[in-house]
């Protein structure tokens, strides 16, 4: 989907200047002409060798759509995108699509043969209205080193000819810096993993980056590849995969369909600074969705959409999305068999540890610290974020309290607590500390709080908790005290 999207816990890294907000909101009106061009698309008749083939993978999500009919889909998992944008975002969703989202399961529910059923209706008056979900996770990446994989089993609206003229089915991801702030695409990065659109029988998967119009991704078109699936992507359920493989001298983006590679996009084709801003934060979010009418489907029909002759009622399928990893540097999770890899040789519980080393997190992201000794800290913050430090080692003498050097620059009433939680992050905390504004995302400030007995090595996680949903602290370190 060429949309204009990010994440509420996006504040002023990512805060673009007022030209590409007056771009943004072109866009709607200006997409259209553009796309009536086409995208720019590469159709790959003899694909490069499958690179995954010899890839080992490890399932880190997914959602398989086992529940019964008429079931909405799982909120743990997705949440739901309601009416025509996202509030302060460009109306029709940047994209000039005509239906309205719902989260009514005649439009999004599990059909109780282990698919999710995204139905475009319309009704008597001609008002279409259809369905748009999201992950409630935003920090898909490729890990360090490693490679991610984004992958669905999907069946594009069993629809073709003019009644299809308008169906604009999507399976695609968007850079977590979108969430909350809605004006900072493309820059923050787009993977269209599938589009398809007016029933034909080709898909094409679309990487949108840099500035719009214009810039290296071409906006609004995208750097995108198209297939027929080996004959034709609408005769019934096809894979659908996209990989970020960070672990060559330098990135690259894949596109597949039923395992075949189609569409590539290497680092080395795109300036330094437009693959860094789209790589470099906390990692992406996976959208499903089927639009009506918009700049893509009116571009190619060459007028606009959907017409009189299209037809309502039909759905997209997706019986499974699922995300994996593969490789990737350090270790996270040591053996304490092996005597070669000793457990505790993660982080001293009672040195700095400096936050952004952490070996997993959600939520958040990292930026340039104006505190003193420099380098990092972690950033975007918010309610249900955590981090995790592998390996940390306590000793034999229990800490007496914890201290955590923190920002914020929240708003009126947003406050939280910082949490540490030992071995889990739904365990009891062991410890935990209030915060509020302290005058500033860089107006640094060390809090103390005290623990309850800890000793040995153990994982630790820092663990967010707020009342609102907006982002409440910046963290630089943490350590204890004994």
């Amino acid at each position: 989907m060429t949309d204009v999207q990010t994440s509420d816990r996006t504040r002023h890294r990512f805060r673009p200047p007022r030209r590409l907000v007056r771009l943004a909101a072109a866009a709607t009106a200006g997409i259209a002409l553009i796309a009536s061009a086409g995208l720019a698309i590469t159709n790959a008749a003899a694909a490069p060798e499958d690179v995954s083939a010899a890839q080992d993978w490890d399932l880190v999500w997914s959602d398989e759509f086992n529940g019964s009919a008429g079931q909405l889909p799982s909120t743990s998992n997705w949440q739901f995108d309601i009416g025509h944008g996202y509030p302060g975002g460009p109306s029709n969703w940047g994209t000039g699509e005509i239906a309205y989202h719902t989260n009514d399961p005649a439009n999004v529910s599990m059909d109780g043969s282990g698919n999710l059923e995204i139905t475009a209706l319309r009704d008597g008056s001609g008002n279409w209205t259809s369905a748009r979900i999201e992950t409630v996770r935003s920090d898909f990446k490729a890990p360090t080193d490693g490679t991610l994989r984004i992958e669905g089993r999907l069946q594009l609206p069993q629809v073709t000819g003019d009644a299809a003229l308008g169906y604009w089915p999507a399976f695609w991801a968007l850079g977590s810096p979108f969430r909350g702030d809605y004006w900072n695409w493309p820059g923050i990065g787009e993977y269209d993993v599938m589009e398809n659109v007016n029933g034909q029988g080709t898909v094409h998967g679309v990487l949108h980056c840099g500035v719009a119009p214009g810039g290296p991704c071409n906006e609004f078109n995208g750097l995108g590849g198209t297939t027929q699936c080996g004959g034709s992507c609408h005769n019934g359920f096809h894979t659908y995969s996209f990989e970020w493989d960070e672990s060559g001298s330098s990135g690259q983006l894949r596109w597949y369909a039923d395992g075949q590679l189609f569409h590539t996009v290497n680092e080395s084709a795109l300036p330094a600074d437009t693959w860094t801003q789209m790589t470099e934060h906390a990692g992406y979010f996976i959208l499903l969705n089927l639009a009506m009418g918009g700049a893509f489907p009116d571009g190619v029909a060459g007028h606009a959409t959907p017409t009189s002759a299209t037809q309502p009622g039909h759905s997209m399928l997706v019986d499974y999305v699922r995300v994996y990893t593969s490789g990737g540097s350090g270790d996270p999770d040591p053996d304490p068999t092996d005597p070669t890899d000793p457990p505790g040789d993660g982080f001293d519980a009672y040195g700095p540890i400096q936050v952004e080393s952490y070996t997993d997190q959600s939520g958040t992201g990292t930026e340039a610290t104006s505190d003193s000794g420099g380098g990092q800290n972690v950033a975007w913050v918010g309610n249900g974020d955590w981090l995790r430090f592998d390996d940390v080692d306590f000793g034999s003498q229990s800490p007496l309290d914890f201290v955590a050097r923190v920002a914020s620059g929240a708003g009126g009433g947003v406050s939280g607590l910082v949490e540490v939680r030992i071995d889990s992050r739904t365990s009891s905390p062991i410890g935990s500390f209030a915060i509020a504004n302290t005058g500033g995302w860089q107006s640094w400030r060390t809090v103390p709080a005290n623990v309850s007995p800890v000793t040995g090595v153990h994982d630790v996680y820092l663990t967010f908790t707020s009342g609102q949903p907006n982002d409440f602290v910046n963290v630089n370190w943490f350590h204890f005290r004994h």
